[in-house]
């Protein structure tokens, strides 16, 4: 399943060393109470289906990982992202049916499930409706590679996009 990116990417490119500090930027604001309000579920929350066609299987793993703001990019991203393996992101599968990841500004990794959104389209996230604020929108399922991006405006475009290189 390859699905294109909806909209263009306008900043420059981040290196490994960029997205490293991404990730670790998480650990050091831990202390800033940036993990408030992260509930995985609420009682009222309405259950997004699954999407069909992607499952957590696709997403359990070792990954290398790098991103991207420009399409122009994303092929050397990609290079880099398979380079990353030496020092891997590792996705497990969750408790429930979902699969262990972070989010953005959090240092905790938390279980999030793949949901079906509108216009096919499919996310990864909390108990919440697809496409909610605080999801990653998959833009690309294949076996060797993810791509994906935060929905949160700000948080894409501190992050960019993410490409995903399974480790081998």
């Amino acid at each position: 399943m390859t699905i294109e990116l909806g909209r263009a990417q306008t900043t420059r490119w981040r290196s490994a060393g960029t997205v490293a500090c991404g990730i670790a930027l998480p650990f050091l604001l831990a202390g800033c109470g940036g993990g408030e309000g992260l509930s995985s579920s609420s009682g009222s929350a309405v259950r997004a289906p699954a999407p069909a066609g992607v499952s957590r299987d696709a997403l359990v793993g070792r990954w290398g990982i790098a991103s991207f703001h420009t399409e122009k990019d994303r092929k050397r991203t990609e290079a880099e992202a398979r380079s990353q393996c030496k020092q891997p992101y590792v996705i497990t599968q969750g408790p429930g049916d979902g699969v262990m990841m972070h989010v953005a500004d959090d240092p905790k990794p938390y279980e999030l499930r793949l949901k079906a959104g509108a216009g096919g389209k499919t996310y990864v996230g909390f108990e919440a409706p697809a496409g909610d604020p605080q999801d990653r929108e998959l833009l690309s399922v294949k076996p060797k590679e993810l791509v994906m991006r935060f929905v949160d405006p700000d948080a894409h475009a501190r992050y960019g996009t993410f490409i995903y290189s399974r480790c081998g």
